[in-house]
């Protein structure tokens, strides 16, 4: 195991190049210059353009930003924003606890419904219960996340007023509950799809009639053999989900005006802001990373015939 996980560390570094150098690339490719933007309509002064374009490396080739970049990472030190000239590392020290909130209460409405849900329509297949789920799923899978926001935004806060239409304070986690099921709406219908597929399969392998003939406890029998290896592609998506939820908390973000890493990446891509878009971006690499290689050890814990060579 301890090699296992040794060699999926040194495989993640080639992947974390390559994928902030095909972000950076991006970004700094981008027509327009954002130091000029930093003067809008008035005059700028070439002097100071200068000035700041060296300060902050942009005079320089952009693989050699790059590398100069990459160097301050492993340091911690992501930079500088050339916009409002605070620290990077300080933007996401403020924004990334918001969004780390609304992603896990997103992730836990997620595994709680979308298990359940599944549960019950795997073990209920072709009756009304497994109906209603597919059916229920279907319409949260065809609903873009921006239409179920608003619409949750106008029932629960504008006409029943049970929540404020808009959070007044991000750090209050009984403000979230709202935007989180909105984000994570869209997961556990996928999660509730896909539990209910693997369990209404595995219901009729060898080793479920097996652990009935042998008179085993209906309850030992879903908990511990059935659940248990229906799980495992479950697991897959849930691990890849909890960076995409982060990700993809820009539109829900802005709907609910949460002050999370959304909100800011989506000022600092309209002010050019670079150095805080690459910094953000970052960072949400690494926890993709880190979800996958915490998805492959849970795989040993499920699957005891999995063995890591």
């Amino acid at each position: 195991m301890g090699r296992y996980v040794a060699r999926r560390l040194l495989q993640m570094i080639p992947v974390f190049l390559g994928t902030t150098l095909l972000i950076f690339l991006m970004v700094y490719s981008l027509p327009g210059d954002p130091v000029r933007a930093l003067w809008g309509d008035r005059p700028a002064d070439p002097q100071a353009m200068a000035r700041l374009k060296h300060e902050y490396w942009l005079d320089r080739p952009v693989l050699e930003q790059y590398w100069h970049y990459v160097s301050n990472v492993v340091k911690g030190d992501f930079g500088t924003s050339f916009v409002t000239g605070r620290r990077v590392v300080d933007v996401m020290s403020e924004v990334f606890p918001v969004t780390i909130r609304l992603a896990l209460v997103a992730f836990t409405i997620e595994i709680v419904v979308g298990l359940t849900l599944g549960l019950v329509s795997g073990l209920n297949r072709g009756k009304i219960a497994d109906k209603f789920v597919l059916l229920v799923t279907l319409l949260l899978v065809s609903i873009p996340i921006f239409v179920l926001g608003f619409i949750a935004q106008t029932v629960f806060g504008n006409q029943l007023g049970w929540v404020t239409p808009t959070v007044q304070d991000s750090n209050d986690i009984t403000q979230l509950i709202l935007p989180g099921i909105v984000l994570g709406s869209l997961s556990f219908a996928y999660v509730a799809r896909l539990s209910r597929t693997s369990i209404a399969e595995n219901l009729r392998a060898d080793y479920v009639r097996t652990a009935v003939a042998k008179g085993l406890p209906r309850r030992r029998v879903i908990g511990v053999h059935l659940m248990r290896n229906s799980l495992i592609p479950v697991v897959t998506f849930l691990g890849t989900d909890l960076g995409a939820l982060m990700a993809g908390a820009i539109v829900t973000e802005g709907i609910f005006n949460v002050h999370g890493i959304g909100n800011t990446l989506y000022r600092s891509i309209n002010q050019s802001d670079n150095t805080t878009v690459v910094g953000i971006v970052t960072v949400l690499v690494l926890v993709y990373l880190v979800s996958s290689l915490l998805v492959d050890l849970l795989y040993a814990v499920l699957d005891p015939r999995i063995r890591y060579v």
